[in-house]
């Protein structure tokens, strides 16, 4: 994940200066950002408690098969060989909660697509998560709040389970990325639907697409869930358009003229909205029902299972 955000900013008076913020006489609420910081104090407990379930010294044996950390006790890390992301085994992370598809469909274990979003496969990939989740959640809570980017949040890591499962269905999988790329998703859609407020807008359109091609990309290396990646990136892009829409440029200052006042939403901004709540309906429904009757995403797709991994002379998938 990347680890930077994009200056979403408006020009307090367009033309007059070279700075980018938002008109702190538009009416805008600004929130004091403590969702965001909740959820990664959450992320850690969970992950404290995981590695004490795992209790590695307990259950690894042998000379050859030592403790990462040994001095951690109980909380130390398995073998590097079999997780070399610094964390718990594959078979704790299997009995917390992880995404698997056999306990989904099979043993009707539907809570696992939401558990898994709490659970990480190790220090590195928690802190990754957690940082860029910092540097990307907080920004976006303090503009729209906690109710609007905590649904952004919760539905887009759930979009991510439901597309990883249908395509994913050999291996577990655990991690926040799939909420992480909903709150990418919904910083381009609101990029979109909220165009007139903008300044400098073509260099924050290429910058948000940028890290979001890096990461997309990224995902395609082995042993990465692009597919949570992908489904999560496509339900918070929709609901950016829900969720995330700002009056258009002008339409404060017209409710004070002695003219007519501007309309608070342009057309196309409707025409986005009620696109997007279509899509999301018919997608997450759609998607849920082929999950549960057991479909395989990759016989209606022949190639997209090179969307998570593509195999190269230096790889294999």
């Amino acid at each position: 994940m990347a680890n930077r955000d994009v200056e979403r900013v408006g020009k307090k008076n367009r033309g007059a200066n070279n700075n980018y913020f938002y008109d702190e006489s538009s009416g805008e609420t600004h929130w004091t950002s403590w969702l965001i910081p909740a959820i990664v104090v959450a992320n850690l407990a969970v992950f404290i408690a995981v590695m004490f379930v795992n209790d590695c010294p307990k259950k690894i044996t042998g000379p050859n098969k030592e403790c990462v950390a040994r001095f951690l006790g109980r909380f130390s890390f398995q073998p590097l060989k079999e997780n070399p992301l610094f964390g718990p085994s594959s078979s704790t992370l299997e009995k917390m909660g992880a995404l698997e598809w056999r306990k989904v469909v099979h043993e009707h274990q539907g809570w696992r697509l939401l558990s898994c979003m709490w659970l990480h496969a190790g220090i590195i990939h928690l802190l990754t998560n957690m940082l860029s989740l910092i540097f990307i959640g907080i920004r976006l809570e303090q503009q729209f709040g906690f109710i609007r980017v905590g649904l952004i949040y919760l539905i887009s890591g759930l979009g991510g389970s439901i597309l990883s499962s249908l395509f994913l269905q050999e291996s577990i999988s655990v991690g926040a990325s799939g909420a992480l790329f909903g709150l990418l998703g919904a910083m381009l859609s609101e990029l979109l639907t909220n165009w007139t407020i903008y300044a400098n807008k073509a260099a924050a359109l290429i910058t948000l697409l940028f890290i979001i091609a890096i990461n997309l990309a990224l995902g395609m290396l082995p042993r990465v869930d692009n597919f949570a990646h992908i489904g999560g990136f496509l339900t918070g892009f929709c609901l950016g358009f829900v969720l995330l829409v700002r009056p258009q440029y002008g339409w404060e200052a017209s409710r004070t003229s002695t003219s007519r006042t501007k309309r608070k939403y342009s057309i196309y901004q409707y025409v986005l909205f009620v696109v997007a709540v279509v899509l999301l309906v018919v997608g997450l429904t759609v998607a849920l029902v082929m999950l549960f009757k057991g479909e395989n995403g990759n016989k209606h797709c022949k190639w997209c299972h090179y969307l998570s991994c593509f195999p190269t002379s230096k790889w294999t998938c």
